[in-house]
């Protein structure tokens, strides 16, 4: 008997499943600000006790995406105190392991003879404590690095329009059970949405069939970070998008408890949401009961155990609807205040009837919902200062509202909606534009505001100065597709630019759902560098020219386009090399023979050539942009050329001409480098300013720029002889 027990360990895997710890959430509080590390605490403490072989996190392990020095303490303090020990690890991880963790190290961190880790964590990001900055990385980064954390799941969003991912899954062998996890880190709801619905957009990677082990033979489990409640079609994620070899799913980023894997109809595999393991919003979805998921696997059978938590502060809700109850007079409202107070008294006595027998007594959390329509409202404030002491938030215990025309059932999807801790509503601000008439006329909308939540909640300095390189670069495209742009008129360019802009906004408008992929802030950085190093002499020498091509171009704010049409391609071709940077990943060294197949959405098996095409793409890239490029760098000589010769004329041509005035400077030496007389945009600029109160001369300057002005950095040759 005994030995037959320790077959079925040797064979069994044990997984802990908790998701949205959310460490440091109301760090501030003085009462609340130990909750979530207890929580978080309480939940490592069950793994080590059942003897787990891995504790599993399903994202939104921080609060916030960069976590104060004390949070961060702690977390590491917990993570240390029951993950580095001498308990021997049970399992091997089989696939390619620097496809599967993407750090400096390439391997599992169980794996490092530096460090003795008995219980092994994995972790995938929420959208809380997603990459972001220039280097993309996450707080989940920080912990991986320190070999406590083993970070998967993390997306390369590559290819053009909505982008591709492809997952690869984490191989593990235990005696006979095969494990193959996938992880999904959080990706924008609407993005993620239509990459399901896109052909090929969303790939996924099975093992290969081997001697002893079909492909039937492992257990599929996907950990993902995504909203789950539907109450917008396109601001979730359908579970029926998923495939239907998975057997079983973790969903996180709802805080509801729905512990009890449920099956879907027709699609095969189960789903779990574990739920918060602290109360971040005070709704009724909260105050359910906190649990984690202890999961047995053996071969392709699982037993889910349901552990409560003991260590979640008490959080009490009800509701209350003033008309519905008699005793209450409209006018008085001392009645209003003898009822409410007769209702949370009640909650709190319940609370602590609950009271763990032996544990620590913890204030509760309560939470009064007043429908007060056709009544008065009392200050929330006031009313919770009798309770300070009494309740873990007497500054919120009421909330107000009004009954809507909205039936019950959609009262209560716009509940759990809340659940979710807030995000950026990129539709308000499209509704903002709207309600002001603006019209976008360079810039979509839907850029712009993928621009602005980059650079609030990701702290991305870069944003806006990536959300104008890529529009421009795929203006630039769309010129050159099909076209020869030589043999445009600067005038036709101009207007050529116009039109491809409003094309892209009208585009962009019928498809908001479409996220732009913006280059990298580092590959923007690196291609900058670039140009300074190779440009830096001549730069040097010709500073007096660059800032008189600014102040002319300044004179000319009406004309839109105009640098977007004279500037060199050469950008375009150094950031398609540079987005193409980093696709054909090598896979590194494996630990078994274990081969994988492409699985894309019609479920069909392939064999995986992203890296073959991507390299002939990028070639191909390369000759087009070398040849634009040179087109383009001989019109611009043709029109400088032709502009010098004009300017010479109208030079000779006038009689009458003051001194410059002195002390300023501007024009007349160089800061740096030598004085240039035969300079033609330095002679009209000398003329602009000499001549500024005639009219005659003011209209023959005025009509000079209308024309564009081309940029003296583009070709040095045609304006010093």
């Amino acid at each position: 008997m005994a030995g037959s027990r320790s077959e079925d360990s040797s064979n069994t895997l044990r997984i802990l499943v908790a998701t949205d710890c959310h460490l440091g959430y109301m760090e501030k509080d003085e009462i609340r600000r130990h909750d979530s590390f207890q929580s978080f605490d309480e939940i490592c403490s069950i793994a080590e006790e059942k003897r787990v072989d891995f504790l599993l996190l399903g994202g939104d392990l921080f609060h916030e995406n960069k976590p104060s020095r004390s949070t961060l303490v702690k977390a590491i303090e917990i993570l240390r105190r029951h993950c580095l020990n001498d308990q021997p690890v049970q399992f091997q991880v089989v696939s390619d392991q620097t496809v599967n963790f993407q750090n400096a190290f390439g391997h599992v961190n169980y794996e490092d003879p530096h460090f003795n880790v008995g219980l092994p964590v994995f972790s995938i990001h929420g959208n809380h404590d997603d990459p972001a900055g220039v280097d993309n990385l996450s707080a989940v980064d920080i912990l991986s690095a320190c070999n406590l954390v083993n970070y998967f799941g993390k997306m390369v969003l590559g290819g053009s329009g909505v982008g591709q991912i492809t997952l690869y899954p984490i191989l593990i062998r235990k005696g006979s059970t095969a494990l193959a996890l996938y992880g999904l880190g959080n990706i924008r709801d609407e993005r993620l949405n239509r990459m399901f619905q896109t052909p090929h957009a969303v790939q996924w990677m099975r093992p290969e069939p081997q001697e002893g082990c079909e492909v039937s033979d492992w257990f599929n489990i996907l950990v993902l970070h995504q909203n789950r409640v539907k109450m917008n079609a396109k601001n979730a994620i359908n579970e029926r998008f998923l495939p239907r070899f998975l057997d079983f799913i973790v969903w996180g980023h709802e805080h509801e408890c729905l512990i009890d894997p449920q099956e879907v109809p027709g699609m095969g595999f189960h789903i779990t949401q574990p739920g918060s393991s602290v109360a971040t919003s005070l709704i009724d979805g909260e105050s359910k009961p906190k649990h984690v998921l202890l999961l047995e696997i053996k071969g392709n059978q699982y037993r889910p155990n349901k552990i409560p938590l003991t260590s979640v502060r008490p959080f009490e809700y009800t509701e209350v609807v003033l008309k519905d109850e008699p005793d209450i007079d409209p006018n008085d409202q001392n009645s209003i205040l003898e009822h409410l107070d007769k209702v949370v008294s009640g909650l709190i006595e319940k609370s602590n009837r609950k009271a763990v027998n032996g544990s620590e007594r913890k204030l509760p959390l309560v939470r009064v919902k007043v429908d007060y329509s056709g009544f008065m409202t009392i200050n929330p404030q006031r009313f919770g200062q009798k309770y300070v002491g009494k309740v873990a938030n007497p500054q919120d215990i009421l909330i107000f509202s009004k009954s809507s025309k909205r039936s019950q059932k959609e009262a209560k999807i716009d509940d759990s909606e809340r659940l979710r801790p807030e995000e950026l509503n990129q539709q308000n601000i499209e509704a903002l534009v709207a309600e002001n008439n603006l019209k976008m006329e360079i810039l979509p909308v839907n850029d712009l505001d993928v621009a602005l939540h980059n650079f609030v909640n990701k702290d991305d300095k870069m944003a806006f100065y990536n959300c104008l390189h890529y529009n421009l670069e795929e203006t630039r495209k769309k010129i050159g597709k099909g076209s020869d742009v030589s043999k445009f008129e600067e005038e036709d360019l101009i207007l050529k630019v116009g039109e491809c802009l409003e094309e892209r906004v009208k585009e962009r408008s019928s498809h908001p759902t479409d996220t732009p992929q913006f280059t990298s802030s580092m590959q923007l950085i690196e291609n900058i560098r670039s140009k300074n190093v190779t440009g830096i002499g001549s730069a040097a020498s010709f500073s007096d020219d660059e800032d008189t091509a600014q102040i002319l171009s300044s004179a000319n704010k009406g004309r839109k386009g105009s640098s977007a049409a004279s500037r060199p391609s050469r950008d375009a071709s150094e950031l398609g090399k540079s987005s193409t940077r980093g696709r054909g990943r090598g896979r590194g060294r494996g630990s078994s023979g274990l081969k994988q197949t492409t699985l894309d959405a019609t479920l069909g098996f392939r064999r995986s050539q992203r890296s073959t095409s991507v390299k002939v793409q990028s070639i191909a890239d390369d000759e087009e942009n070398v040849d634009s490029a040179s087109s383009e760098e001989h019109e611009i000589n043709e029109v400088e050329s032709s502009s010098e010769n004009k300017n010479d004329e109208i030079t000779k041509g006038r009689g009458r001409k003051r001194a410059a005035p002195r002390g300023r400077g501007r024009g007349t030496t160089s800061k740096r480098g030598k004085k240039s007389d035969n300079s033609s945009v330095h002679s009209v600029f000398m003329n602009k300013l000499d001549d500024d109160d005639d009219d005659d001369d003011a209209e023959e300057i005025a009509r000079r720029f209308n024309k564009p002005q081309p940029r003296v950095t583009k070709s040095y040759g045609a304006l010093r002889r």
